[in-house]
């Protein structure tokens, strides 16, 4: 029964009718390893997904390395630069400038996570294969970030914060940037950790039911169709706030009439893809 069924599966999404794809053999063998249906389910999504979306351009994974290497070096050499001058006068400015750059990581991940899911197109050149795609992807498979080694989760990340953090000055203004920089690096990485239910280290599981960074349960109000909500992803303190203002339904309301582009148009014809 369970091995009709995940057959009428792999069927279902084999492009030549009657002829079954290689992973067919795939769940046969999960069946017999496994014996659960909801298994071979779980992992059958996956393979649509990675099916569905064929690999990224050949450059994209040296870019995310690059980006990685170079962020990672100026991070160390900054946090050098800063400690020789911490000084305890200037503790209270510090200490909002961090605050205030976790925040605005925040608010910024909220941003960019909405404007990636509401607006564009994946057919739009550059930007919709490298940068809007990934997005359509994870509303298909919420958990195929998990499956992303170090380099794929945070290059991206790396890549936008390399340039504040090769040009810090004043000394409360570059904590701000520091600060926000180290987040907006982070960013992606606790996303991933919301999305992950196994094997996380014990420290993240304390900072998530801390709320200091992104917490499983939090995040599970987003993945709610149609995703219109909770886009803060970074701590998403700002999630509930933000929500009770509405502010991301009016500025929806502002960009449809003043474009006439409807929003999620092309994150709700992705879905309708994988059905």
């Amino acid at each position: 029964m369970c091995f009709a069924v995940s057959c009428s599966l792999i069927h279902h999404f084999t492009p030549t009718p009657g002829v079954f794809h290689p992973i067919f053999k795939f769940a046969q063998n999960t069946l017999s390893e496994h014996g659960g249906l909801s298994w071979v389910v779980l992992q059958i999504q996956c393979l649509k997904v990675e099916l569905f979306f064929p690999p990224l351009f050949p450059g994209k994974r040296l870019q995310e390395w690059i980006c990685v290497i170079l962020c990672t070096c100026l991070v160390m050499v900054n946090s050098f630069f800063l400690m020789q001058h911490f000084s305890m006068d200037h503790m209270f400015k510090l200490i909002v400038a961090i605050f205030a750059g976790i925040l605005t990581a925040d608010f910024a991940s909220g941003l960019v996570h909405w404007g990636a899911d509401t607006w564009g197109s994946v057919d739009i050149p550059v930007i919709g294969k490298a940068f809007l795609r990934p997005f359509r992807e994870h509303h298909i498979d919420p958990t195929a970030i998990t499956r992303h080694d170090l380099i794929e989760t945070n290059g991206d990340n790396c890549m936008f914060t390399i340039f504040p953090l090769a040009y810090l000055t004043c000394y409360p203004w570059a904590c701000y940037v520091f600060s926000l920089a180290i987040a907006v690096t982070l960013t992606n990485q606790i996303h991933k950790w919301s999305h992950t239910y196994f094997g996380l280290p014990r420290w993240v599981i304390i900072l998530q039911d801390l709320h200091v960074i992104l917490p499983r349960k939090h995040h599970r109000i987003h993945h709610v169709s149609p995703h219109e909500t909770y886009f803060c992803i970074t701590t998403g303190w700002l999630n509930y706030p933000l929500a009770r203002l509405g502010f991301w339904q009016k500025t929806e309301y502002l960009i449809e009439n003043l474009t006439g582009h409807k929003p999620r148009t092309d994150d709700m014809q992705w879905a309708r893809k994988t059905e």
